[in-house]
């Protein structure tokens, strides 16, 4: 595809930690075949933290509008929009920094943009042609958070609810939940919610194939 081409579609997805967005955004992917996709996440523009100590990387509030270089993932959505090529940032988590290496991103048809924190920013919003809220109850996306963090990343019991009680919930409750006003589509329980994920896909191939 080139610029010659009808402009992409821009889907945000968007939720607290654990609501089901990935699973979301996969069943989006997985029902749309015949069509080039682009799963773009707003962890990838977390900000550079190479002017602060480990120590002090490590009491990174990564819940709070001001830890992601949302200026950039503006401008490297515009480009992809456009139908041009990016080099998206990569974000080391063992070194709590923004890691040297660039991923090369070829624009597709649809750009799925993933992240708790996408609508925001009015700017963000103002690119989106679909806006979805996964909606999900805190204690269900709390267990989800308990058996990743201590499945996938060794992290202990204790120190998951504590990150939670003291970080994650506040964070989410004064910045997130609040953006659910400037969704298109709400989904209760995200990835299970199957009538809801027919209805969005509909909707896109429905762009998708509209002259």
């Amino acid at each position: 595809m080139d610029a010659n081409n009808k402009r992409p579609i821009v889907i945000g997805v968007t939720g607290g930690s654990g609501s089901g967005k990935n699973s979301v955004s996969r069943a989006i992917l997985s029902a749309l075949p015949g069509h080039s996709i682009l799963l773009f996440e707003q962890d990838s523009y977390y900000k550079s933290q190479d002017h602060l100590s480990f120590a002090e990387r490590l009491k990174t509030n990564y819940d709070h509008p001001f830890a992601f270089d949302t200026d950039r993932l503006i401008a490297d959505l515009q480009k992809l929009i456009q139908f041009q090529p990016i080099d998206k940032p990569v974000y080391d988590y063992e070194r709590h920094t923004r890691s040297s290496e660039v991923i090369r991103q070829e624009p597709k048809e649809v750009i799925i943009l993933e992240g708790i924190l996408i609508l925001e920013d009015e700017r963000l919003r103002n690119l989106m042609d679909i806006k979805v809220y996964v909606d999900t109850e805190d204690d269900i996306r709390i267990i989800r958070r308990i058996k990743r963090d201590m499945q996938e990343r060794g992290r202990s019991l204790d120190s998951v609810i504590t990150q939670y009680l003291t970080v994650v919930k506040p964070m989410h409750h004064q910045f997130i939940e609040p953006t659910k006003r400037y969704a298109d589509i709400i989904i209760p329980e995200g990835g299970e919610n199957q009538v809801a994920i027919d209805l969005l896909t509909t909707k896109v191939e429905s762009i998708l194939n509209h002259d």
